[in-house]
């Protein structure tokens, strides 16, 4: 839910920005060719643009609460947050600026949760299932997006302010159905840990696992987690600057964090997300009705995000995190190559495009675009980044990342509109150009962690040998390939789901051993 409430922001902008009632309201200049609005191009950008502003701030901001007081904690905070903000964009009546900050407010929000939620993930599921189940922040997010342009679609003809203030208000049920679900689910095992709450540790466990508390696999996950803690406290209390140093390859693992997630946002997939309605609104595809070209591309965009993404989450885990986002950088070259040429081309001095098999074609290559990113750079670099965090710096190094993530997020926003009124779809090629940058970023610098447990990536980053081009052959002591882990970890899944299974004979966790945790 957290990427949901991500993800129903995204996409609400894109098709407010042309609703009737809202230009009229926050738009500045008169339409010299009807009795509605223009948007200035620059008060354009900020709109949407203080969203990300907002969530820069969160994440910040997030990351030494998530640590003082707890992932569930820091969640339901970050909801109540996400509510006020709701209600001073509902309340908005005229001018932009209540707007605005409105949008602010919900982006700080949505900036600590980005934060805050994949690390509760990262933190809580299993190994086997944990680039999937990390994943899920960004399949959540691309139901957001799809849902929102369908309630958009649906309220576009509603009297005056009902046409955007339902659709905004619609945030409340998802605010409230991630801050009261979280509050039945359980602390993060290895927060517990680091506040010397082992025994809440073991049986947090064991409910997540659906198994006994002296279960073997809890167990031995348990001295694993105890063991990673303990040298941590030993050390001494590491800070921000901390994650700037070259121990244990700190600054190679936070810089790393900072350019994928920049690297996802120059993708070019927010480009369509945030100003799709815009982009398409010349596109006559579907008559001379510009409105209708722009709701009806965004839902097409949306259920093609949504549907991709699902195989993107099993190819994460069976393929490998390098793999995927290698293909996808290259395949979404390929088809911003095509979609910039063909409206370089094909496009009027306004941009506009009158030839509606070459509106199909553009809409055919955004598709398969959306196609390589959902598939790939959307759950996959959630997934990377929080496995390639210092254990100890875990939650400093993802509010970097999410930093990173909502920073070029809002560049993106703030810049797009003037630039697009400039070059048009020339703009393409920028994105272009970044995706294949992305791809020499992961073919060199990032690690392949699937099938590893975040214990075992932290062994992978301290063995000298190691390169990121040759780490996926590394496997953990006492095995011989990672496939024969992953053929472990499958055959222990119907034992966690049975408590009438033998107990392990060669560990045991007796009383005494308990107090002394």
């Amino acid at each position: 839910m957290g990427g949901f409430l991500f993800g129903w922001d995204t996409g609400q902008i894109s098709d407010l920005m042309i609703m009737t009632d809202f230009t009229q309201r926050f738009a500045q200049y008169p339409d010299p060719e009807g009795p509605g609005k223009l948007w200035n191009s620059w008060i354009n950008g900020l709109v949407v643009a203080l969203f990300s502003a907002g969530a820069i701030a969160g994440a910040i901001f997030g990351a030494p609460f998530n640590d003082r007081f707890g992932r569930r904690i820091s969640i339901v905070l970050g909801c109540i947050v996400f509510t006020i903000g709701i209600i001073v964009q509902v309340a908005s009546q005229h001018g932009w600026v209540q707007m605005g900050v409105g949008r602010c407010i919900v982006g700080f929000s949505v900036g600590w949760l980005s934060s805050a939620v994949p690390t509760y993930q990262a933190e809580t599921v299993p190994r086997q299932v944990r680039g999937a189940l990390v994943g899920t922040y960004q399949f959540f997010i691309t139901i957001g997006i799809l849902l929102s342009y369908c309630a958009c679609y649906g309220t576009r003809n509603y009297y005056q302010t009902a046409q955007w203030r339902i659709p905004i208000a619609i945030g409340f049920a998802w605010g409230l159905i991630l801050g009261v679900g979280i509050m039945f689910c359980p602390e993060s095992p290895r927060w517990l840990a680091k506040r010397g709450r082992y025994d809440e540790m073991r049986k947090v466990l064991a409910k997540m696992r659906g198994v006994d508390e002296s279960d073997s696999f809890v167990v031995t996950e348990y001295y694993e987690i105890k063991q990673e803690v303990e040298e941590e406290l030993a050390m001494r209390k590491l800070g921000w600057l901390d994650c700037f140093k070259m121990e244990q390859k700190a600054l190679n693992r936070t810089l790393l964090g900072y350019v994928l997630q920049m690297g996802q946002q120059l993708t070019g997939a927010n480009y369509f997300f945030y100003f799709g309605a815009t982009v398409f609104k010349p596109v006559h595809v579907m008559g001379d009705d510009p409105v209708m070209n722009s709701y009806i591309s965004q839902i097409i965009l949306g259920v093609v995000n949504v549907f991709c993404t699902i195989p993107g989450l099993i190819a994460l885990d069976r393929l490998g995190r390098r793999f995927c986002l290698l293909w996808g950088a290259a395949w979404m070259a390929l088809w911003l190559l095509i979609f910039a040429s063909v409206g370089a081309v094909y496009s009027g001095p306004n941009g506009n495009i009158h030839d509606s098999q070459i509106g199909i074609l553009m809409i055919c290559c955004t598709c398969f675009f959306i196609l390589g990113f959902a598939s790939t750079w959307g759950p996959g670099i959630w997934a990377a980044i929080t496995e390639i965090t210092v254990p100890e710096l875990r939650a400093k190094q993802m509010a970097i990342a999410t930093m990173s993530n909502w920073t070029w997020n809002f560049l993106l926003a703030f810049f797009t509109t003037p630039i697009t009124r400039n070059i048009h779809y020339y703009y393409g090629y920028v994105f272009f150009g970044c995706c294949i940058a992305n791809f020499i970023i992961v073919y060199l610098f990032l690690y392949e962690t699937s099938n590893l447990d975040l214990e075992n990536v932290q062994v992978m980053y301290m063995d000298p040998k190691v390169k990121p081009w040759n780490s996926r052959k590394w496997v953990p002591p006492g095995y011989t390939s990672r496939r024969e882990v992953a053929k472990e970890l499958s055959e222990l899944q119907p034992h966690l789901e049975t408590v009438h299974r033998e107990k392990s004979n060669n560990v045991t966790l007796g009383t005494t051993e308990y107090a002394e945790a």
